[in-house]
């Protein structure tokens, strides 16, 4: 797959590439280290949901503009503003964004570069992949500024273990990117100048895979996430058995078999 994305959609800070199977979403608020308020959170959360209805798409990268940041949090000007009344739609707000991305059909990269803070690290957890430069930082530190960290850091127990999540919770404290890859934060960790190259490298890998069960390969996923064993082994069977309603499995089996023979 190439590297190369067209055409282009830019809104205000989100911009958005599409090159047939292949798209990119880039945060562009480089200024603000690509922090996340109201408006950007509902751009963000519609060029997500743009793509999820183009059914020739099969990975998406997610990142950041900017050299600084991937997303360096929500906005705290404007939650400094937020009352009680305020407080739950704002947050339902960056859910909706985070839930759009796990939603997705196919499999999302997050590229990772600069700060990943807050709610920067809960849009990367709800990827299915992440890589990150050598100086990226992760951390939760909501309390820190009096609010609990919440929404889809839900889903860090799941990744990096509950005493692990404890830590980054309850302390607000940082941590560097191959300390993150050491707990299972993030899947690989590059240098700045590799980076770009590494994110393809899995795009190209997931694009040369068979489009019908890259989809559904991640909606087993999905359904691991919330099922107990035995359930899941039986997702599996009739996940299998929804490979072969297209020609899909015969086809690749058949090049596969072809290529051996040569």
């Amino acid at each position: 797959m190439s590297s190369e994305y067209l055409p282009t959609i830019r809104t205000s800070q989100i911009r958005l590439e599409n090159r047939g199977h292949l798209a990119k979403v880039t945060v562009d608020n480089p200024e603000r280290l690509n922090v996340l308020n109201s408006e950007l959170i509902r751009q963000l959360t519609e060029a997500i949901q743009t793509l999820g209805s183009d059914p020739a798409l099969r990975c998406v990268v997610l990142t950041g503009a900017g050299e600084r940041a991937f997303i360096g949090g929500a906005d705290i000007r404007e939650m400094a503003q937020l009352d009680p009344a305020t407080a739950g739609p704002f947050i339902s707000r960056l859910h909706m964004a985070c839930a759009a991305i796990r939603a997705l059909p196919v499999p999302v990269i997050a590229q990772i570069q600069g700060y990943c803070l807050g709610a920067g690290l809960e849009v990367a957890a709800c990827c299915d992949l992440r890589v990150a430069s050598t100086d990226a930082t992760f951390g939760m530190p909501e309390v820190r500024v009096g609010i609990p960290s919440v929404i889809e850091a839900a889903l860090l127990p799941s990744l990096i273990g509950v005493g692990r999540t404890k830590q980054l919770v309850l302390t607000g404290e940082s941590i560097s990117a191959p300390e993150a890859a050491r707990w299972g934060l993030v899947d690989r960790v590059v240098t700045r100048r590799e980076l770009a190259e590494a994110t393809h490298s899995w795009a190209s890998s997931i694009g040369a895979a068979g489009s019908h069960a890259i989809r559904l390969q991640k909606a087993l996923l999905r359904r691991w996430e919330d099922l107990p064993l035995n359930r899941a082994v039986e997702e599996g069977v009739l996940s299998f058995g929804r490979a072969f309603e297209t020609d899909e499995p015969r086809r690749l089996m058949r090049a596969f078999l072809e290529r051996k023979r040569n």
